[in-house]
């Protein structure tokens, strides 16, 4: 690692090569001119050199790999998403670990509107019905005029605010310190006992944690109205599935589910087959937006790097 020249490894050329279609653009950058070195290694694998200044793990199953950090001089550790749980645990000593703030906010957002959305007309029934041939009008719930509640006001909480507004929505939001700002009140984790009875909708955006694991829990669950719908785009763990299931079995909830718990969910799992629950194989940042976005990223973290700046994102220090 030197101070003029980089050595960036990332898991497959895809990422290398959409960095370098970043560099082509009309902004110049001083990597442009010849001072990065890139490297394959998608950490199956001891490391290709015992120095890397910017490792990129691969998007799935990166927490596993880890490991074979140690040993290995890095300068950044940069993920591919956003959730970084679990990753403390593994992350051997002496590396920086930043998350990917501003690649998956957008495409998890459009998501979780179309889940809802999905959810809310109706739209599973009419495919099924049509797979059998039949025609099957339903008077659902609309998404106008419902109160959504949305538990986690980080980046992705706030994407899914901005797409929410324009349907004519009441959108209440919840964080882990109340606060104002030029919406009005964003309210304190402590005060759902209060909200989750008035939400037609509840929306799961909080990072998995000791304090969030299990939040939507039985309790939690049981305050909902008859009817309403829970949303999960964050982790599976923040919800029990037991409880979940109990109350999706009952028909007294609906969910829409982009993340479980276990994950993947088994084959034959009683999730998959109520027709209340509507169930994505965790594919909220999974768009074409990612790897654009991604490649943007890395550009400025290497950008930062070159000048002697301190990296985006930083979430661990080990």
């Amino acid at each position: 690692m030197t101070e003029n020249r980089l050595i960036v490894s990332v898991p497959g050329s895809t990422l290398k090569d959409a960095v370098g279609a970043v560099s082509n653009s009309a902004v110049p950058s001083s990597a442009d001119s010849g001072g990065v070195e890139f490297v394959i290694w998608d950490m199956t694998g001891p490391a290709p050199v015992d120095a890397i200044d910017i490792v990129v793990p691969p998007y799935m199953g990166a927490s596993d790999k880890l490991v074979n950090l140690a040993g290995v001089r890095t300068r950044l550790v940069q993920s591919q998403s956003i959730g970084y749980d679990g990753v403390e645990r593994v992350l051997p000593p002496g590396h920086v670990y930043a998350n990917a703030a501003t690649v998956h906010e957008t495409s998890t957002a459009e998501l979780t509107l179309a889940l809802i959305l999905a959810s809310q007309r109706g739209i599973p029934n009419f495919v099924r019905a049509a797979e059998k041939g039949h025609w099957a009008p339903e008077r659902l719930q609309s998404l106008a005029d419902r109160t959504v509640l949305i538990v986690g006001y980080g980046g992705v909480g706030k994407a899914v605010e901005q797409r929410l507004l324009p349907f004519e929505t009441d959108v209440v939001r919840v964080a882990s310190v109340a606060r104002d700002d030029e919406r009005g009140r964003v309210h304190s984790i402590d005060e759902l006992p209060d909200l989750v009875p008035t939400a037609d909708i509840v929306v799961i955006g909080v990072p998995l944690n000791e304090f969030t694991t299990h939040l939507v829990d039985d309790r939690f669950l049981s305050l909902m109205p008859d009817g309403a719908l829970l949303v999960n785009i964050a982790r599976g763990g923040v919800v029990d599935t037991d409880a979940m299931l109990d109350h999706a079995t009952r028909g007294r909830l609906r969910f829409a589910l982009d993340v479980t718990d276990p994950e993947p969910l088994p084959d034959g799992h009683p999730l998959f087959g109520l027709p209340n629950v509507l169930i994505s194989p965790h594919v909220g940042g999974a768009s074409t937006a990612m790897m654009p976005r991604m490649a943007r990223l890395l550009r400025r973290q290497i950008d930062r790097m070159l000048a002697g700046d301190e990296p985006l994102n930083v979430v661990l220090r080990s």
